[in-house]
């Protein structure tokens, strides 16, 4: 049995985006395209990221917004493709990475339950067996069969939450979500949590939420413009992180004081 169920080996990621800013429709890009009128510069999204994750362990990631935190998820969920590097994810993975993805929202919350099941390679006897359960913990109620498109943002995420972690994952891929809902069932999301890590379910949390980070996570990974900036105990990366934004929280107000 492997010792580590996540390992990213100088793993970046290239963006390619257009110079073309003022095209206004696709009848022109079309044009500019055929003639070779277009131009674009790259963009780094990920630059040489290496680090392992035991089986078992849960991985906080912090940064601030545009760090790579989402990409680097992106990856280890399989949406995207590393530009240079490897990344192996031993186990079946459950991601909840964007608002929405997996989900019709023309289809009822039970619909996409046996929907987004399917696109996590669940059976429908497995969802069937496991619909009661996930709409319990959702707690929607009678929502549950209203299209997902009448949802709040809490609503869509709280049965993404409870489809991801019903299905007994190996790998557990979380972005931002413990952060949605009423106090109460950001502690319900937290047990569940503690009950993955005492099953031994290989976590990466990413969170702004430092509080979240201490609470949840046995190790913690620091992003800063698609590099990592430091990694380590939760303890020490927090502490470091909190003091870079305090000294960035400074220099703005020593700008803004002198101009």
């Amino acid at each position: 049995m492997n010792a580590t169920s996540i390992e990213f080996r100088n793993v970046s990621l290239d963006f390619k985006l257009s110079n073309e800013g003022g095209i206004t429709s696709f009848k022109e890009w079309v044009i500019r395209r055929v003639t070779r009128k277009l131009s674009y510069r790259t963009m780094r999204a990920l630059d040489n990221i290496t680090f392992d994750i035991p089986s078992g362990a849960t991985l906080g990631v912090i940064g601030h917004n545009g760090a790579g935190k989402s990409t680097m998820l992106r990856i280890a969920a399989g949406i995207l493709r590393p530009s240079e590097g490897v990344a192996t994810m031993r186990g079946e993975i459950a991601p909840i990475i964007e608002l929405g993805t997996g989900f019709e929202f023309e289809l009822s919350g039970r619909e996409n339950i046996f929907f987004n099941g399917a696109l996590l390679g669940r059976s429908w006897g497995d969802m069937s067996e496991r619909v009661n359960e996930i709409i319990d913990f959702s707690e929607l109620g009678e929502f549950i069969d209203h299209p997902i498109r009448t949802y709040s943002t809490g609503m869509i995420v709280r049965l993404a939450f409870a489809i991801a972690t019903t299905v007994d994952p190996s790998i557990l891929l979380l972005d931002e979500v413990l952060s949605v809902g009423d106090q109460r069932f950001q502690a319900k999301c937290n047990r569940r949590m503690r009950d993955f890590q005492d099953r031994g379910v290989t976590t990466v949390l990413v969170s702004h939420s430092l509080s979240a980070i201490e609470k949840i996570c046995s190790s913690c990974l620091w992003l800063d413009h698609g590099k990592v900036k430091a990694s380590g105990s939760v303890d020490d990366v927090t502490s470091e992180y909190r003091a870079w934004v305090e000294s960035q929280n400074g220099n703005q107000a020593m700008i803004m004081a002198r101009s």
